[in-house]
C-alpha cells in the first residue's frame, strides 16, 4: 500500500476500508493480488447492477472496439447513440407509458442532478429547491447544496444556498406528517420559505441509511407538486436500473416524475454515463446551454444498450424478486436473533441493517471490517455510518448471496456478543 499512501490524495476513502489490492473481478467476486477472493456486496456503490465483466456486455464492447467505432463524439449524431436511444425508448419508456426526452449530461450522477436543478429553475423561473433530510444527490456545488450530509457539505468551502430541507419520514420524523408540513409551508404566506422550482427526492434514501418510502407517500408528494406547480425530480441514480425490482424505482407508486436522473448502472458495465429524463414540455434548453466534453460516451452507449438487452434475456425483474426473497429470509433470521437491537430496512436488492439502537458508533465499523477479513465487501451508510448496506450485483449467484449473508450474520454474532459483554 506504500505507493498509494505516498502519492494518492488523502481524499481517497473506500480503499481505507478495503485494505487489499484488487486485480480482477467476475460477476459477484473480486480477486486480490494475494489470490484471496471476496464476495462483492458493494457493487461499485450501485454502478455494477449487472456484476463485474458480464460476458454478454463485454463481448459487445470488444466487438465495437475491434471495429474502430467512434470512442468520443461529444453530442454528435452517432450510430451508437441512435441504437441506445431506440432501445431505451422502445424497451423501457414505451412499455411503461412514459414520455421523456433524453439529455446526456456527462460522466457522473452529479452531472445529471446539476442539469435537472438548472433546468427546473429555468422552467419555473424560481431559484429555490426543496430536498429532504437524509438525501444525497452529489458532490458538485449545486447537487451538494441538495445533499444533507454534514461532512460532505463542509467540504464545499462556501455557503450552499437556495435549497430548503424538508423532513423525511424516518427516525424522529417517523410519526410526523411530512407532506402536510410541506403543504402548510407552501400555503402559509408567513412561512418565510420561498416556493421552490422543484422538489428532488429518492424513493429509497441509500446513503441516508436505506430508507424506502411507501407508494402512498410518493403519490402524495407527486400530487402536492402538481397542485402547487412544482416540478418533481426523482433521483434514481443509485436505486434505479432494476435495483428495487423494476427498472425505475418509482414504478411501484404509479407516478411519472417531471424529471428523472440516472447514472451508475445505466451504462451496465461501470462506464461513465449519466442521463436526465425530462417531460417534453420542460425541454426548453437553448443549444449548448448545458454541455460537457464527455456527454457522448460511445462505449457507454454500447454497454448500456447491451445491458438493456440482457435485462430482457434473463427477465431481470423476476431475478430480483427471487433474490429479494433470499435476502428477506436471511434477514428474518437476523431479526429473530437480535430482535429490537437492530432494524432491518430495504426493498428489492438494497437492504440495510441498522445498528444505531446498540449505542456503539464503532460497532458497524468492526463488523464490516470482520466481514472483509472473512471475504465479504460491505459499505456503511446512514447517520453515524450505523447502517450496514447490503447491495450485491443483481446477477449475484444465489449461493454466493447466501454465503455472504452468512458471513455477515457470523460477524454480527461475534461483535454484538462482545458489545453485550462489555456493556454488562
Amino acid at each position: 500500500m506504500l505507493i498509494f499512501d505516498a502519492h494518492e490524495s488523502n481524499v481517497r476513502s473506500y480503499c481505507r476500508s478495503f485494505q487489499d489490492v484488487f486485480v480482477s473481478a467476475k460477476n459477484d467476486i473480486m480477486y486480490a493480488e494475494s489470490g484471496k477472493a471476496y464476495i462483492d456486496f458493494f457493487a461499485g456503490a450501485g454502478a455494477l447492477n449487472y456484476g463485474h465483466n458480464d460476458e454478454y456486455i463485454k463481448q459487445c464492447l470488444i466487438r465495437y472496439l475491434e471495429s474502430d467505432g467512434v470512442t468520443h463524439g461529444l453530442d454528435m449524431y452517432t450510430d451508437t447513440k441512435r441504437l441506445f436511444i431506440d432501445k431505451f425508448v422502445r424497451g423501457i419508456l414505451n412499455p411503461r407509458g412514459l414520455e421523456y426526452k433524453l439529455q446526456f449530461c456527462g460522466t457522473t450522477g452529479t452531472n445529471a442532478v446539476e442539469a435537472a436543478l438548472k433546468l427546473a429553475r429555468k422552467v419555473k423561473q424560481r431559484s429555490s429547491v426543496f430536498s429532504f433530510m437524509g438525501g444525497f444527490h452529489g458532490m458538485s456545488l449545486g447537487s451538494l447544496a441538495a445533499t444533507s450530509n454534514r461532512s460532505s457539505r463542509e467540504g464545499a468551502g462556501l455557503p450552499l444556498e437556495h435549497v430548503t430541507f424538508m423532513p423525511y419520514p424516518f427516525g424522529y420524523m417517523d410519526t410526523f406528517d411530512t407532506l402536510q408540513y410541506m403543504e402548510n409551508v407552501l400555503n402559509d404566506d408567513h412561512s418565510g420559505i420561498d416556493k421552490p422550482a422543484a422538489v428532488i427526492f429518492e424513493t429509497v434514501q441509500a446513503e441516508g441509511g436505506i430508507v424506502p418510502v411507501t407508494p402512498e407517500w410518493m403519490r402524495g408528494l407527486a400530487d402536492l407538486c402538481a397542485r402547487h406547480d412544482i416540478l418533481l425530480i426523482c433521483d434514481d441514480i443509485q436505486v434505479g436500473c432494476g435495483r428495487t425490482g423494476t427498472f425505475f424505482s418509482f414504478e411501484r407508486a404509479g407516478i411519472a416524475p417531471d424529471m428523472v436522473t440516472l447514472s451508475k448502472s445505466i451504462s451496465g458495465y461501470g462506464l461513465p454515463m449519466s442521463l436526465l429524463l425530462m417531460k417534453p414540455e420542460h425541454d426548453i434548453w437553448s443549444p449548448g446551454e448545458h454541455n460537457g466534453t464527455f456527454r457522448g460516451n460511445q462505449t457507454a452507449f454500447i454497454a448500456a444498450t447491451a445491458a438493456l438487452e440482457l435485462r430482457e434475456q434473463i427477465d431481470m425483474d423476476r431475478v430480483v424478486l427471487e433474490k429479494e426473497a433470499i435476502i428477506r429470509e436471511a434477514l428474518g433470521r437476523f431479526e429473530a436473533e437480535f430482535g429490537s437491537r437492530i432494524a432491518v430496512r430495504g426493498i428489492g436488492m438494497i437492504w440495510g441493517v441498522d445498528l444505531a439502537g446498540l449505542g456503539d458508533p464503532d460497532l458497524s465499523l468492526k463488523i464490516v471490517g470482520e466481514c472483509f477479513e472473512r471475504g465479504l465487501i460491505l459499505e456503511r451508510v446512514g447517520r453515524n455510518d450505523s447502517v450496514i448496506k447490503i447491495m450485491p450485483p443483481l446477477t449475484v449467484d444465489p449461493d454466493n448471496l447466501r454465503r455472504g449473508l452468512d458471513i455477515l450474520y457470523g460477524a454480527m454474532l461475534e461483535h454484538i456478543a462482545e458489545h453485550s459483554k462489555a456493556g454488562a
